[in-house]
């Protein structure tokens, strides 16, 4: 399944906040793709089968208009996706913010295809100590690796003048 790009409009938030009424600065999704290719550190929330929220810091890439990520079946994070497949993931920082909504799903990638791209993107944690071969998410468990697809994305690099919601149409 392939995403278009994404709309951009002005989100909805409650008076005083300050967000423009124009569309006059809103942020290019280009500029947000770039962030979120380059980042290191994401963060990755989730809700337990009892309805309380989990939040956990993950490694992971951003390629081809998603993020993928790996872990193993038994972790909170994944047994929680697995009755609800509702995702938030987020950067670090709150001054530059990209708080992207979807869904997490498990999937799998052949050596020879995407998961020597895979294996290309995830080398911006060599250094510290993670480097997944191609043949890493290959077979019938795909090695834990699961892809958040997103719906929405909230990023502001600026606020409130550049505050940009997108939303993706599949």
């Amino acid at each position: 399944m392939s995403i278009q790009g994404p709309t951009a409009e002005r989100p909805t938030m409650p008076d005083g906040y300050g967000i423009p009424s124009s569309r006059d600065g809103l942020l290019d999704w280009a500029d947000v793709e770039k962030q979120l290719t380059a980042a290191k550190h994401y963060w990755l929330s989730t809700v337990r089968p009892d309805g309380t929220p989990h939040s956990v810091p993950r490694w992971g890439v951003w390629l081809d208009g998603r993020f993928w990520y790996d872990g193993a079946p038994t972790t909170r994070h994944v047994r929680n996706l697995e009755s609800n497949p509702a995702v938030s993931l987020h950067l670090e920082s709150g001054a530059e913010a990209i708080i992207v909504e979807g869904a997490s799903t498990a999937t799998s990638a052949q050596p020879d295809d995407f998961g020597a791209r895979l294996s290309a993107a995830f080398s911006k944690y060599h250094d510290d100590g993670y480097d997944p071969g191609p043949d890493s998410w290959a077979g019938e468990q795909g090695g834990g690796l699961r892809v958040i697809t997103p719906s929405r994305v909230l990023a502001w690099f600026s606020f409130p003048t550049d505050c940009t919601r997108f939303t993706f149409h599949r």
